[in-house]
């Protein structure tokens, strides 16, 4: 178990699943960025990601995060085949809302919605949980992302079944499996390390 090192008692964190942009504090000392070398933003990938307190924690080890950006990136962006966008968000999605992961949740139900056009259908995801109907396809993805995500582990032969009932190919099961396992980790690393904040609004 990690021990808190930094507080945050006047922080009301949100409670509720949403699609709204969310804060995020650490329980850890991040970097600065001015203490940022270059080995640093090499483990960064992307420079913007200097602005996140979770990448600039993160960025003390930059040769992990440099494998887990790229990683990143390739499940969700390489999309040349395999499934769209939007499913591979509503994997990640599933996961973090199975996981109790508010944050996470919050980011990838807005990515789902932006490449689906299906706000209403991800907000009942969030609202419902996994049990949420929605329709054959997304029931689907979602069963299997939060079968691969349980402790102890409850997929089996027919989790890959279910998907190839519901039309998925080979290529997109993987990305099922790909998008539900980084998140399936990426959600006990964040909740490890830090808590979510409503950001303050601007006047």
């Amino acid at each position: 178990m990690i021990e808190k090192t930094l507080s945050h008692p006047d922080n009301c964190e949100p409670v509720a699943f949403t699609q709204e942009e969310l804060g995020w504090l650490p329980w850890l000392e991040p970097l600065s960025a001015d203490e940022l070398t270059d080995r640093h933003w090499a483990g960064l990938v992307d420079a913007s990601r200097a602005k996140s307190p979770y990448f600039l924690l993160l960025a003390r080890d930059p040769e992990v995060l440099e494998a887990r950006t790229k990683t990143d990136k390739d499940i969700f962006y390489n999309t040349s085949s395999g499934l769209p966008r939007a499913e591979r968000e509503l994997a990640a999605t599933a996961t973090s809302r199975f996981n109790g992961c508010i944050f996470c949740a919050s980011v990838h139900s807005r990515f789902a919605t932006v490449h689906s056009k299906r706000g209403e259908e991800i907000q009942r995801l969030l609202d419902e949980g996994v049990d949420a109907d929605i329709d054959r396809r997304w029931n689907a993805i979602i069963e299997a992302s939060t079968a691969l995500t349980a402790t102890p582990l409850v997929s089996d032969d027919g989790l890959v079944e279910g998907l190839q009932r519901a039309g998925l190919d080979d290529l997109e099961i993987v990305d099922v499996i790909n998008g539900a396992a980084f998140f399936n980790w990426a959600n006990r690393l964040m909740l490890s390390l830090g808590e979510p904040t409503f950001p303050v609004k601007s006047a």
